[in-house]
């Protein structure tokens, strides 16, 4: 995703010495490419908020719909190569949540505060007639370090309390859809909602 680079000074005092030789030719290209990298990012980043200010917002839409932000070359579909050996965390939210949540979402992923690389894929919100769901690709599900990074990451830029219940799934169970049985959790929610009505 996008990001912004910068660089930090320790020690803006004045009281060091600084090398006024002019840059070597190698540092002087390194720099005129790090300068145009950050004018092209800068460029994209204007240009996904001028299109994203434009659209409706999750919340404000009515019916079955899903919006969904992927990396560029990487399609929305578990079969993609970027994704088949990944998985998604889910979260379903009650009804109101799904603008301020996805919002957030995408300003941690082209913010890169999940800390993990080229690990996320992208995105979804799905707008659904009793919950939204939120889920966030990612493309190793087998790195338990990342996806658990990835999940404690969620939970932090979107503000979830601990009770919140977050759902792993592997893209590999999609493929095998004779052998996809329900978690353990999962049937239990069924259960409980079963008994409320």
């Amino acid at each position: 995703f996008l990001c912004f680079p910068c660089s930090l000074k320790d020690d803006d005092s004045g009281d060091h010495e600084q090398d006024n030789s002019p840059p070597k030719d190698s540092e002087k290209e390194k720099n005129e490419n790090e300068e145009k990298d950050q004018n092209t990012t800068k460029r994209k980043v204007e240009q996904f908020w001028r299109f994203y200010s434009h659209m409706i917002r999750p919340g404000d839409l009515t019916g079955h719909s899903d919006f969904h932000l992927f990396k560029e070359g990487i399609k929305p579909m578990w079969e993609d190569e970027a994704n088949k050996s990944g998985g998604k965390w889910i979260i379903r939210l009650r009804k109101g949540l799904a603008s301020r949540c996805w919002e957030n979402l995408i300003l941690a992923m082209l913010g890169e505060q999940f800390m993990v690389g080229e690990e996320i894929c992208g995105a979804v919100v799905s707008v659904r007639f009793q919950e939204d769901i939120i889920s966030i690709w990612n493309k190793t599900a087998s790195d338990q370090a990342t996806t658990a990074r990835i999940r404690d990451t969620l939970r932090r830029v979107l503000n979830l309390p601990p009770n919140t219940i977050m759902e792993y799934k592997t893209h590999t169970d999609r493929k095998e859809p004779q052998r996809l049985q329900l978690s353990w959790l999962r049937r239990r929610l069924i259960n409980q909602t079963m008994q409320f009505t």
